[in-house]
């Protein structure tokens, strides 16, 4: 379990992984990402990645989808 927590952390702190990409390679939600990032991060790293994640369209498929298809026109 170890090994996945440690690429679930990766996987979120990567910018163009979605959290759908993170449920469909190991079975975790979005809120479920959340409780391990603030679990095993330091409160000032988790704070700054909740910053970053909050605000981002592609941490959401159908969010950058929708952006695409704007930008198309």
């Amino acid at each position: 379990m170890t090994d996945n927590l440690d690429s679930i952390i990766k996987l979120a702190w990567h910018d163009k992984t979605s959290f759908e990409k993170i449920k469909r390679l190991y079975g975790v939600t979005e809120a479920d990402v959340i409780k391990i990032m603030r679990k095993n991060l330091k409160s000032a790293s988790f704070k700054k990645w909740r910053e970053r994640v909050s605000g981002r369209k592609l941490k959401h498929e159908k969010k950058n989808k929708i952006l695409k298809k704007l930008k198309n026109y």
